[in-house]
């Protein structure tokens, strides 16, 4: 199963991601293979483990032509995605890295595609911190998922800007079964106006899993460097039932 956060930036997506990771460890639902396709990556930081390398240097090392002449292309990729593979007891992360910069690079993607694909059939699972263009999955070919999850605030310009991430699905000829809507940082005393707003202007294509209200404690965990395992709240009680009923749906 493929499960991917989307969302323009400051939205909540990456501290979604990391908690549904959490989350998926605490139900035993493991091994978790996290995927950081965001280029602005930081969802190490909140699963408090240190990057080793992205597939960006993998990529960039193709094109300075550093394979060794007795590895094949696809050898040397999938080596060096095992090295930049971060392990922990119950989650790997990988991270993508930044955008191309000039170049061709069909034959670096076909490699880091094969990769990536055999990679996943190692987990049940796995949970994907993405762009809010979601250029970057689709070109490495994570074109079918189970869920897509789009995270916004509940600002009325944030709403529209959800239906249009998920217009996008089409145009990239992505392959979801289920595309979810997730209002975060709903301010208290405002539920029901912003359940009205939304439930009056989503999508058809939007299914509204939940809204998650504004915490200021969230700000205060980031801030001091505390990975999400060890956060003790409301808010990631809220955010577990969300993901409840996200499970309870497949």
């Amino acid at each position: 199963m493929i499960v991917s956060f989307v969302g323009k930036g400051g939205t909540g997506k990456t501290t979604l991601s990391a908690l549904f990771v959490n989350y998926l460890v605490d139900k035993g639902i493991t091994p978790v293979l996290a995927v950081d396709a965001d280029p602005n990556f930081n969802l190490n930081e909140l699963l408090g483990v240190k990057i080793e390398g992205t597939l960006s240097d993998i990529r960039e090392s193709l094109l300075r032509k550093e394979v060794p002449e007795f590895m094949s292309g696809y050898d040397y990729v999938e080596m060096k995605v095992n090295e930049i593979l971060v392990e922990s007891k119950d989650f790997d992360l990988l991270v993508m890295g930044y955008p191309e910069t000039s170049g061709c690079y069909c034959p670096v993607h076909a490699f880091l595609s094969q990769a990536l694909d055999k990679l996943l059939t190692n987990y049940p699972i796995t949970v994907v911190d993405n762009e809010a263009g979601m250029e970057h999955i689709s070109r490495l070919n994570l074109r079918q998922m189970e869920h897509l999850i789009v995270v916004t605030d509940a600002n009325p310009r944030g709403i529209l800007t959800a239906n249009r991430i998920g217009e996008l699905i089409n145009t990239l000829r992505l392959e979801v079964k289920r595309i979810w809507l997730v209002v975060n940082q709903v301010p208290e005393g405002l539920e029901s106006e912003v359940f009205k707003h939304v439930s009056k202007n989503k999508s058809k294509d939007l299914t509204l899993l939940g809204l998650l209200p504004e915490k200021k404690e969230i700000v205060e965990y980031e801030l001091k460097g505390i990975p999400v395992f060890d956060w003790n709240n409301e808010f990631k009680q809220k955010c577990y039932e969300l993901f409840d009923t996200l499970m309870v749906s497949e």
